[in-house]
């Protein structure tokens, strides 16, 4: 079995995941090429492909990428803790 990592690719995805608000499914987010980084612009994309988001510059999660999100966020919650506990 191959050791998992994270890429630059999957942590522009992951970061962009965590820039949606999940207490409203009325929100969404529009990534501008113009003015977002390449990363981000290349992630919603990939996001859009793999079928959590509506459209390939952002617009809202789909039922799994609202999961992806919740799974992201909730993540980034633990790593950032000052006190993890088992």
């Amino acid at each position: 079995m191959t050791a998992s990592r994270f890429t630059p690719e999957l942590l522009d995805e992951l970061h962009l995941l965590c820039l949606y608000n999940l207490s409203t499914t009325q929100e969404g987010l529009k990534v501008h090429a113009s003015s977002a980084a390449p990363g981000l612009v290349a992630a919603a994309g990939r996001l859009h492909a793999k079928g959590l988001l509506s459209q390939a510059d952002g617009g809202y999660l789909t039922s799994l990428g609202r999961d992806a999100a919740a799974h992201a966020q909730d993540l980034l919650g633990i790593l950032e803790s000052d006190s993890v506990t088992t």
